[in-house]
């Protein structure tokens, strides 16, 4: 009989020694759980953020489309007029529309700004981010015309802007021909 109750007193401190085990496995499974919530709530944070630049991208790209069809459509192209006279005009009316040509860092565009009403529309636009524009923009655009590539009435629309969470200016960049 005393043998049993040597193996039951072990079973008991071995009973002793299994109760603080469950609660140091609890916390350990706590801790993974909200690792796991954790990494969850980043991986969210920068989805959204992905999101509002691709957003912002496109938007970017929308308005300096807008700018080169308004180009297109309101240049001075003079009909029954000889070829020299039209591609004259085309470019006169064309370089209207340059802002800022000087410079390639978006917060240190320099140079004339345009009077034409097409453009300083635009730039109004794509400033008021309450209504459709892009924020933190500026004076961040720059409308570049060249009339002597070749022949080629070449308009380089260059669009930056700085969401509130973005660290660096973002940039986008079109180029057109206007004939």
């Amino acid at each position: 009989m005393p043998g049993l109750i040597h193996i039951r007193g072990r079973a008991r401190c071995g009973a002793a020694h299994q109760r603080g085990m469950f609660l140091i496995e609890a916390v350990v499974a706590l801790l993974l759980f909200m690792l796991g919530v954790l990494g969850m709530v980043g991986l969210s944070a920068q989805a959204v953020s992905t999101q509002s630049d691709a957003e912002y991208r496109t938007l970017a790209a929308q308005w300096a489309s807008q700018l080169a069809q308004q180009a297109w459509v309101n240049v001075d192209r003079v009909s029954g007029a000889d070829r020299a006279t039209r591609a004259a005009n085309v470019a006169n009316s064309l370089n209207t529309f340059q802002h800022k040509p000087d410079g390639d860092d978006c917060g240190a565009f320099g140079g004339a700004t345009s009077t034409n009403s097409v453009v300083t529309n635009w730039i109004a636009a794509v400033q008021d981010a309450q209504h459709g524009g892009l924020p933190g923009t500026g004076n961040m655009q720059q409308v570049r015309v060249d009339t002597t590539a070749d022949g080629h009435n070449k308009m380089t629309i260059t669009v930056c802007w700085k969401a509130p969470a973005d660290q660096a200016v973002r940039r986008h960049v079109f180029a057109t021909l206007i004939n």
